[in-house]
């Protein structure tokens, strides 16, 4: 109520005191968006197609979209099996080293027990139901994915949530505007920013093969125009260069565990 009061709009997570309630009790008045399908997974043990479709009519009935972040729960699962998983992501040379180093010697998921992992894979497959079932429902969905948490890496993580969402029945355009016009659209920003066209901001890219044709080609970058300026192919590999020697060159800075060793005698 406060929020409507103020013009806000609400994104969030579900909290799992609601696990022991229904359903339609935690879909309350303006809860514009769910931050992740793994919201409403953790709010039940049934993972059936038929509580999916629960979950997408109280959505729809309530005006409430979903953000699905399929990427994140695979990403938890790989790397819960083992951390060769983080270390041979093709991107992780470009995540600062910081979090290379938490990523790989502080990791929460890994050393997880069979048990769990096996839950963990209950959950994507569950994921993708949901995703199927908000689709049936035509309720909106908007592309995110948690970027920060380990094994997500910021910027390349969205070309994976794209396939992952094609993967789960969107098609390629419908993913492609998960991704550009609807997220603009809740913002309440398309008049400036979410498609291209005359008197909107100039931020876009250039790729060189058609993502209606295969949904991966949004990796395929030539360029990208954004404030103001076209930074080429070429510019952006030497980015990237320069990224990936600056990580290199100062990894024996950046050591996760000695960062709060640090943290806790300040505080002390």
């Amino acid at each position: 109520n406060e929020a409507e009061k103020q013009n806000m709009k609400v994104v969030g997570h579900i909290p799992i005191a609601f696990k022991e309630k229904e359903a339609k009790d935690f879909f309350v008045p303006h809860f514009d968006l769910i931050a992740h399908a793994e919201e409403l997974s953790k709010q039940t043990d049934d993972f059936s197609y038929e509580k999916a479709q629960e979950f997408a009519r109280l959505a729809k009935e309530n005006g409430t979209w979903l953000i699905p972040n399929l990427s994140n729960m695979v990403a938890i699962e790989k790397q819960a099996k083992s951390l060769k998983n983080i270390e041979s992501l093709q991107r992780f040379k470009y995540v600062h080293p910081l979090m290379q180093n938490k990523w790989l010697t502080s990791n929460s998921y890994y050393g997880a027990s069979d048990d769990l992992i096996a839950y963990y894979k209950e959950l994507i497959d569950f994921h993708i139901l949901i995703v199927k079932a908000f689709k049936e429902a035509n309720v909106h969905m908007v592309a995110g994915t948690d970027a920060g948490i380990s094994g997500i890496v910021l910027g390349f993580s969205l070309h994976d949530e794209l396939k992952l969402l094609v993967e789960a029945g969107l098609t390629n355009e419908e993913a492609l505007a998960s991704a550009t016009r609807l997220g603009a659209e809740w913002l309440e920003v398309d008049d400036k920013i979410g498609t291209i066209e005359t008197g909107k901001f100039a931020d876009l890219i250039l790729l060189s093969e058609n993502p209606l044709e295969n949904i991966s080609n949004t990796s395929k970058i030539s360029g990208v125009f954004v404030n103001g300026k076209w930074i080429d192919r070429s510019k952006i590999d030497i980015m990237l260069t320069d990224v990936e020697n600056w990580n290199n060159a100062n990894k024996e800075k950046y050591i996760w565990k000695e960062l709060l060793k640090s943290i806790k005698n300040n505080i002390n």
